[in-house]
């Protein structure tokens, strides 16, 4: 349990140091832009290639990615599919699909996986796979979805390859497929430089929340809960069934997929809503809601397959 609160009560000083900062004014009127663009165009990217370069992709081999990949599907074809029925547009839809089955891998996920999984290399799967997979793919639908969706052929199928947070992925990845090592020259001002990814997404996160309404109101509401239903019960219901029922999993590999799966979605998304200013309210909304859900639900999971 005390993996759980730990990572929970980072998360939160952080947004409510973010909080404070916006009420004061201290970064201006632009700090919350500002913070948004360094993680998503410079911080973000450098993370997840120094993370990626140094990890060994033969996790990614495995019933539990394989668990947690059809749970992931699931969750946001759910989405995709009410979306679709009621019209809510390609940019609502694929970030309220996102909000619906990405879960916070990295800087709540790790802790957790280490006081309550008691593996930090648990998570390393789930982070490879929507990485690799599911960012790169939402990214580029939201790109063509955008102004580039006119462009030639060409350009738009190079989509990906212009995207700073994929190029930062599958370039992690490449490095770690062919064993390079990375000199520590090179290495360390990347690692220093993609520190400040977790703090300023979370701290454009506090910011946001300076002003707004109570979550789960206005127009967006339908799209929200929506997606928190799916995000806190439905996705680690679906993890559990799949992973006991079709892949015959018990004891520490269930928990783990389970507790992966139940994890709230990650604060990240916020970025990428606001990067492309597109369901700005509904990414958080759906960030904040399934955050404090988590809580009493990580819990009761750990409790009952623990």
């Amino acid at each position: 349990m005390q993996g759980v609160l730990t990572g929970f009560a980072v998360i939160a000083v952080v947004i409510a140091v973010g909080y404070a900062i916006g009420r004061r004014g201290y970064l201006g009127d632009q700090g919350r832009e500002v913070l948004t663009k360094l993680a998503f165009h410079v911080a973000s990217p450098a993370l997840l290639f120094t993370t990626l370069a140094q990890t060994d992709l033969s996790v990614i081999f495995s019933s539990r990615l394989l668990v947690t990949a059809l749970s992931t599907a699931a969750a946001a074809g759910v989405f995709v599919a009410v979306g679709v029925v009621r019209h809510w547009g390609v940019g609502r839809t694929t970030i309220g699909a996102l909000c619906s089955s990405y879960v916070n891998s990295g800087n709540l996920g790790i802790p957790i996986a280490v006081y309550v999984l008691g593996d930090a290399s648990l998570v390393a799967p789930v982070l490879l796979f929507q990485l690799v997979g599911v960012t790169p793919v939402a990214l580029t639908i939201l790109d063509l979805s955008g102004k580039g969706e006119k462009g030639p052929l060409w350009r738009r199928l190079l989509t990906p390859l212009r995207n700073p947070i994929a190029v930062g992925s599958l370039a992690g990845v490449a490095v770690s497929a062919t064993g390079l090592r990375i000199p520590a020259p090179v290495l360390d001002p990347l690692t220093l430089i993609g520190g400040m990814s977790v703090p300023a997404v979370l701290l454009a996160f506090g910011i946001s929340l300076c002003g707004s309404t109570m979550p789960g109101r206005g127009p967006d509401r339908h799209p929200v809960f929506l997606s928190v239903a799916l995000k806190s019960v439905g996705q680690p219901a679906a993890a559990w069934a799949l992973a006991a029922g079709v892949f015959g999993l018990r004891g520490a590999p269930l928990l783990d997929v389970v507790v992966t799966s139940a994890l709230p979605a990650a604060q990240n998304l916020y970025t990428y809503a606001s990067s492309y200013r597109v369901a700005e309210r509904l990414a958080r909304d759906s960030i904040l809601l399934p955050t404090v859900i988590s809580v009493p639900v990580l819990v009761v999971v750990a409790a009952l397959l623990g």
